[in-house]
């Protein structure tokens, strides 16, 4: 939200060098394609003359077969115009071949040359008329012949004025052998016109050459006139597409500040917006709720000097300095606050710094939730722990023991409804003791009182001690425990007890829910450092609604299988914790056949370490 760039696509900013560049730039990089573009604009443009000129060549051809024509000379004037033939139709095909072309930009050069040969040829065919019918004919023709051939040879400067080495191989073609047949004439005059007509010549290729470079000049402004067009209407689309998106990021902006703003003002904890001093910029109704003040009277106010107390060390003036300097976001921060009404309230405060793009700090969004009540209800928690531990555990541990003692028949015989009656009254007994000490278990585990105590152990010796302490448990229902192999010896460092305590309530669970007449297999392999230890069933299997929570406090499947087998749910949750407090993993998965395993994985030690001194 720092900025517009944010919300732009990726593809915008990265667009081409082409289309970014400025025109001038782009015309510059592309030097090369100009070239060969203004190179197939004047061949369009001569290739463009050339039914004029054929219509021109075949028109003043006639009109001079019609003049030349004599007894004497009307094989050579039928051959010549032949020839004038011939040329005119080989220069038609290959102008209609021209513009059956597919790719001309790039046989421009190919197209020139051939063209260039075309005139070369109609350039002989005059000088040819002048070498051959100059000298034979009388004044009046030669005259005529004169004209007719300065007159065809500057009428090919309009024609081949977009190329003047063309026009200056069709006018030499002319010129030449005109200038040769004067000059050998013996006449003076005609000499004369001889020496005139080579200026000439070179005027006009002079002035075919001026025509040509005004005619480059125009088809280069012309291109770059084309580029800067499309640049510039290739720019007006990318701008009207990066409006389109700022737009639709602007609506979106709104839409999302909307969102906040609804969010903040019905959100059912104090929210407010602070400087980097900590003074109050805007609160939500909450806020108000919470501290009893109205907007009017703490907006403008700094939170620290107002809400808190001066003696509360979690939220301090120091504190918030270096809070504003670190600009990082804190969480999880209890301090005492103070309401308008003088009430004392302990708040929870998430502070998130925002900053611009020149990570200066801009305004601080605090988030308080009065958690007053919440640390009530731990206290009340707490002290309900310490009533289960030393208000039920310590007569309950009396009573079992005064049962047992009943049941062993130290103090005689008793009679069988009787026996069963102590009996049911001993188990039941033991039953809610293990549900006690499963919730005292689990709470100092996630309150973190708990604390373990390591030592080096032997693996294979601890599965087979819970296999022997476990089996008469097994028995009761019917199903037998063994090892599916036999386990490495491995060593693990490991709270023994605790250990102990997860393989017992994996085997106890898996022995309630096998089926009578089953049996429960253990199992151990080493992967690489971990070694993994299984416990194996044979019953119905974890139902699949269930797989998510089944590691959860007081988690049970709803069946009346586990409503018959009874527990407390906390069974798997305390084998959880217990195997990652000891740096392990435990999991579960379906079994081939029917049935469950799971397995816990510990880190594996190759022999036990050396004892400390």
């Amino acid at each position: 939200m720092t900025g517009r760039n944010f919300f732009l696509p990726q593809m915008n900013r990265a667009a081409s060098a082409t289309e970014q560049a400025s025109p001038s730039a782009r015309i510059r990089s592309n030097g090369t394609a100009g070239a060969s573009d203004v190179l197939a604009d004047r061949a369009a443009h001569l290739y463009n003359q050339v039914p004029f000129g054929l219509a021109t060549t075949v028109v003043i051809g006639a009109l001079a077969t019609y003049e030349l024509w004599d007894a004497r000379f009307k094989e050579l004037v039928l051959i010549w115009w032949c020839l004038v033939l011939l040329v005119t139709a080989a220069s038609t095909g290959l102008y209609l071949a021209y513009r059956r072309a597919a790719n001309i930009a790039v046989d421009a050069e190919r197209w020139l040359r051939w063209l260039g040969i075309g005139a070369l040829a109609n350039g002989v065919n005059w000088g040819l008329a002048a070498a051959v019918f100059f000298r034979a004919h009388t004044h009046e023709e030669q005259v005529f012949l004169s004209l007719l051939l300065v007159g065809v040879t500057a009428g090919g400067i309009p024609v081949f004025a977009a190329s003047w080495r063309i026009f200056a191989i069709f006018a030499a073609s002319i010129v030449a052998p005109f200038t040769y047949v004067l000059t050998t004439l013996g006449s003076r005059l005609f000499t004369e016109i001889a020496f005139i007509l080579p200026v000439f010549y070179a005027g006009s290729v002079a002035v075919a050459y001026r025509l040509n470079q005004v005619l480059i000049s125009g088809y280069r402004l012309r291109r770059a006139y084309q580029t800067l067009t499309e640049d510039y209407t290739a720019l007006n689309r990318t701008l009207e597409e990066q409006i389109e998106e700022f737009r639709h990021a602007q609506s979106v902006i709104e839409a999302s500040g909307r969102k906040l703003a609804l969010f903040a003002e019905r959100a059912p904890i104090a929210v407010f917006e602070l400087d980097r001093k900590g003074t109050i910029l805007d609160m939500n109704p909450a806020a108000e709720h919470t501290f009893g003040y109205s907007s009017s009277e703490l907006v403008g106010r700094n939170l620290v000097q107002t809400l808190i107390p001066q003696d509360e060390p979690a939220l301090d003036k120091r504190w918030w300095a270096d809070f504003a300097a670190r600009k990082h976001p804190e969480a999880g921060i209890r301090a005492r606050c103070l309401r308008r009404d003088g009430l004392e309230i302990v708040c929870e405060y998430s502070l998130t710094p925002l900053v611009n793009e020149f990570n200066d700090l801009t305004s601080v969004i605090a988030q308080s939730r009065d958690i007053t009540q919440q640390q009530e209800a731990e206290r009340l928690k707490k002290e309900f722990t310490s009533t289960l531990s030393h208000e039920l555990r310590t007569p309950l541990t009396s009573i079992i023991g005064s049962l047992q003692l009943i049941n062993s028949g130290m103090f005689g015989n008793l009679d069988r409804e009787v026996a069963e009656l102590t009996g049911v009254a001993e188990r039941n007994a033991q039953r809610l003791l293990d549900l006690i000490n499963d919730i005292l278990d689990i709470e100092r585990i996630e309150s973190g009182g708990f604390s373990l105590q390591p030592e080096e152990i032997a693996l294979d010796e601890l599965i087979r001690e819970s296999l022997v302490l476990n089996r008469a448990f097994a028995e009761r229902f019917g199903v037998r425990i063994a090892l599916r192999t036999e386990p490495p010896r491995v060593f693990v460092h490991v709270d023994r007890k605790r250990l102990l305590q997860v393989m017992t309530n994996l085997i106890s669970n898996a022995a309630k829910f096998s089926p009578e007449g089953g049996q429960v297999e253990l199992s151990a392999s080493c992967a690489d450092t971990r070694v993994v230890v299984s416990v194996e069933d044979r019953g119905p299997g974890i139902p699949e609604e269930f797989r998510g929570r089944i590691f959860s406090r007081f988690a049970q499947a709803d069946s009346a299988l586990t409503r018959k087998k009874g527990g407390t749910g906390l069974g798997l949750a305390i084998c959880k914790r217990l195997i990652e407090m000891m740096g392990g993993e435990i999991s579960f998965a379906d079994r081939d056949g029917g049935g469950t395993s799971f397995s816990f994985a510990l880190p594996a030690r190759a022999e036990p370490a050396a004892a400390p001194l």
